[in-house]
């Protein structure tokens, strides 16, 4: 646990996730690698893949998107017919009395303000206390609209990357870690959430729920970077939420799972992942133990277990070893 805690954090802050050394690692583990050596060809891959292919639906994508869609049209519908079930907005809300904070938001306030507020404080309780048993950064892949609008997005940009169009630029994975000490400084210096200013969470939230400004034409621009030339570039490199629900999630039951004997390494869940750091576990050689626990820095959005053709990659209950 404590080496999982440890990882976890380090990943989330920028840091490259460390490779087991043979001392690290059980002669168990080290047979299973190099009776592999081999035998996983390229061929018997593509079969692999075909049969996946037959039966794979998606289901976990699809389950997020309708999650996301939902929870924002609760917040739309709530406003228009007055029916007082969601009210507020993403960044600040009340479900049907209970107060609801966003954990990143509320420290802004906190910071802009010097001194806390008895709602805002029940309210980042709430939060708290629910995104610490759904764990990793699972408020921005079933949560966030602006999740949904960059996951589309990048669809759009490796479509253009396959044409060769476009080139995929990235940024030192440490730069998320910078914006976020600007931003807690910008608001404890300025007296100003200067984050929430320019937060597509925010600013689509409240375009959703009281109609369209001028903020839109900030969301557009950062769609149209991510297309053209960084994938996902706000959510890997800029925006602060996701080092916050990381680093509060850390000890959450709910997990990606990952069996080193089931899996043939073929590193189709890296290609579809978000944040693929997170999946060198999956590398030939980089796992601690057979079964190993994929870090905070997840988003847990399913779509490395949707990908995966072994079942290597599957969602579980920390204690229960249930699958989800």
């Amino acid at each position: 646990m404590i080496n999982y805690i440890r990882e976890s954090l380090s990943q989330v802050f920028g840091n490259k996730p460390r490779r087991a050394s043979k001392a690290e690692q059980s002669q168990i583990l080290q047979d299973i690698y190099l009776a592999k050596r081999g035998t996983l060809t390229k061929e018997k891959l593509e079969v692999v893949r075909h049969e996946h292919r037959k039966t794979c639906c998606n289901k976990w994508q699809m389950r997020r998107w309708i999650t996301i869609i939902l929870v924002n049209l609760l917040f739309v519908v709530s406003y228009y017919w007055d029916i007082q079930l969601l009210e507020g907005a993403m960044t600040a809300s009340r479900f049907v009395g209970f107060h609801f904070a966003d954990l990143n938001s509320a420290l802004q306030v906190m910071l802009a303000y010097k001194h806390v507020v008895l709602n805002l404080l029940i309210g980042t309780a709430t939060v708290f206390v629910m995104w610490l048993l759904l764990g990793g950064r699972t408020f921005c892949s079933w949560v966030c609209p602006y999740h949904l609008l960059a996951e589309w997005a990048e669809f759009l940009h490796l479509w253009l990357v396959k044409k060769k169009v476009v080139k995929n630029h990235s940024f030192h994975r440490k730069t998320r870690s910078v914006f976020y000490v600007i931003f807690a400084l910008l608001a404890l210096l300025s007296g100003y959430t200067v984050f929430e200013t320019i937060s597509p969470t925010g600013i689509l939230s409240r375009a959703l729920i009281y109609g369209p400004g001028l903020a839109l034409i900030w969301v557009g621009l950062l769609l149209l970077f991510e297309v053209f030339y960084s994938r996902r570039a706000w959510c890997r490199y800029v925006c602060p939420i996701g080092v916050t629900y990381a680093v509060v999630g850390v000890l959450s039951p709910v997990r990606v799972s990952y069996d080193v004997e089931a899996c043939h390494h073929e590193g189709d869940c890296r290609k579809v992942c978000e944040v693929p750091h997170v999946l060198d576990l999956t590398i030939r050689g980089m796992a601690f133990d057979l079964k190993q626990d994929v870090g905070s820095d997840c988003t847990r959005c399913g779509r490395c277990v949707d990908a995966c053709p072994t079942d290597s990659l599957l969602f579980k209950i920390k204690g229960l070893d249930k699958v989800l």
